[in-house]
């Protein structure tokens, strides 16, 4: 992946941009800060002020600004209007900044922002095709400028916890991008976000005089299958080798899609495969806690879905390399959903998903029972219902355990299992907890606990920088797991004693870095990645990650 500079954007726009065209280029666009030299060769003079800012003081008058909004929403408008007039500037108020920014232009703000997203649209970004493009997406998709590298789509049908939002969940894959960049340094000209616009069965939106998808219910059956098949086929041909991660598809159209094109492209689903990584490293932190082994534990899943299974098959993988058969291993992992405990003898059947994890046991209708049944070791909540890890379950895993391993990872935060506070407070504090949302550092009995987030955004940038500087012709499970050991080992023993079973955030350039070693070491080792490693693969990883800078 080589990055482009200045001249090659231009190049890429196919024309020499200057004056006003210049000043609405985001990619170029530097505002107050070109110089007195650049005003001049690029027809600059008289359209900006006399005074020449560097980007330090445009990145703090505009940090300043930020914080003087009254909410998160409004931040978010911000910032997008930012990375509209100047992408520079906004990664590198990013990369500056992430602990304060990735919250806003991410999980949770971005789940605010989708649900108004027609009432707080400005200006387009990346492609929406709509089921009636049907036999010219590849047209659509050339009219994008730029060579991508990385597509981030989605159909807006399961976003975050929130359900079908349609059209409105264009805000998710733009997110998604932004943090590619900021986070592992993929070129902004590199990423494409792309909604796949087939409706929605949301009755609000439908009746929204702002929303600005297709006004129909949801495209299914053949019909969904042969629409999206058409944008994959056309993808790969207009952008070949690009990276295609699906985001945010309902269970059935999310494992479909996956289980369809991951042994013929290079493809991968966040929900499912990043979900069970970052999941996974957070499990190996805790067993540094506890000092014992992944293999020797027992795990309830409050959820069904492609979270809780991805994140399930990943664990298995990670129980068996620690030397249990699968039969062994899968009788430690355990699903709760909607109906209680899953179970093979259970009335009306299951999914196929499911089946892998229905056990031989006498039916259970609720969580807490499945706890005091079971008596787990650990639970990881991807339900998405809001407030179920009660204090009542808190405290039975304080009973059951000395360090009981809490992750409630479901976002937005009003669709948190449990706060920070809450877990640490109904166990005594011995919580070992991993979050989906941020919260703040928490005081109790005199100790400060700091909680992370088990936040996909530890694993996906360098996931896909590792698969587009090695060339890899396919996303692999074994790259997720060298992800999750990698992440792992980057938790520092100051981490641990506070509570964090994951790295600081500002670390995560990092942090991307060091995961994309380990999936392109994967990648060719495997015979997956295009020509030979170089010699320092770390070395030639950083070369390749953009710094936004003037």
């Amino acid at each position: 992946m080589n990055v482009p500079d200045r001249a090659e954007i231009r190049s890429t726009a196919k024309e020499a941009v200057r004056g006003i065209a210049l000043l609405r280029d985001p990619l170029l666009n530097r505002g107050t800060g070109f110089t007195e030299q650049e005003r001049d060769a690029l027809g600059l003079r008289g359209l900006l002020p006399a005074h020449v800012l560097s980007m330090k003081a445009q990145a703090e008058r505009v940090m300043t600004n930020l914080r003087s909004l009254p909410n998160d929403l409004e931040k978010y408008v911000a910032l997008n209007a930012l990375h509209d007039r100047n992408e520079a500037l906004f990664f590198r108020i990013v990369c500056d900044n992430i602990d304060e920014i990735q919250p806003l232009i991410y999980t949770p703000t971005v789940g605010l922002a989708c649900q108004r997203f027609g009432h707080i649209f400005q200006r387009p970004r990346g492609l929406f095709i709509g089921a009636n493009d049907r036999g010219r997406i590849a047209d659509l998709l050339r009219n994008w400028p730029y060579p991508a590298k990385l597509i981030v789509v989605t159909d807006g049908e399961r976003i975050l916890g929130l359900g079908d939002l349609g059209a409105n969940g264009m805000g998710i894959p733009v997110g998604k991008l932004s943090l590619y960049t900021a986070c592992a340094g993929i070129h902004p000209t590199h990423c494409l976000p792309v909604m796949l616009d087939v409706g929605t069965n949301n009755e609000s939106l439908l009746n929204d005089p702002y929303y600005v998808g297709q006004r129909q219910k949801r495209v299914t059956g053949a019909a969904y299958d042969e629409f999206v098949d058409e944008f994959v086929t056309a993808a790969r041909a207009v952008f070949p080798g690009v990276l295609i991660q699906f985001e945010d598809f309902a269970n059935q159209q999310a494992f479909h899609l996956l289980h369809k094109y991951r042994d013929k492209i290079c493809v991968f689903n966040d929900d499912i495969q990043g979900t069970a990584a970052v999941a996974l490293a957070g499990l190996f932190s805790a067993m540094r806690t506890t000092g014992g082994k992944l293999s020797e534990q027992k795990v309830l899943f409050l959820g069904a879905g492609e979270a809780a299974t991805g994140i399930a098959d990943l664990v298995i993988s990670a129980m068996i390399a620690e030397g249990l058969s699968e039969a062994e291993a899968r009788l430690r992992v355990w699903l709760v959903d909607s109906r209680g405990l899953v179970v093979k003898n259970r009335a009306g059947g299951l999914t196929e998903h499911k089946m892998r994890y229905a056990h031989e046991h006498p039916p259970v209708g609720d969580f807490l029972t499945a706890i005091r049944t079971l008596k787990p070791t650990g639970i990881i909540g991807v339900a998405a219902v809001g407030g179920t890890f009660t204090p009542e379950v808190l405290q039975t895993m304080a009973e059951l355990n000395t360090r009981p391993i809490i992750f409630a990872l479901s976002n937005p935060t009003s669709k948190a299992e449990c706060s920070a506070i809450e877990a640490y407070r109904h166990t005594g504090g011995r919580a070992l907890f991993a979050c989906g949302s941020p919260y703040d550092p928490v005081a109790l009995d005199g100790k400060t606990f700091v909680p992370r987030q088990g936040n996909n955004s530890y694993i996906f940038p360098g996931v896909g920088l590792g698969a587009i500087v090695s060339g890899t012709r396919l996303v692999t499970d074994e790259m997720f797991m060298a992800a999750a050991h990698t992440l792992a080992q980057l938790v520092s023993e100051a981490d641990i004693k506070q509570g964090s079973l994951y790295p600081a955030l500002p670390r995560i350039r990092e942090v991307s870095a060091q995961i994309a070693v380990a999936v392109a070491k994967v990648a060719y080792d495997r015979g997956l990645a295009a020509g030979v490693p170089p010699n320092d693969l770390l070395g030639y990883v950083q070369s390749q990650m953009y710094d936004p800078r003037y």
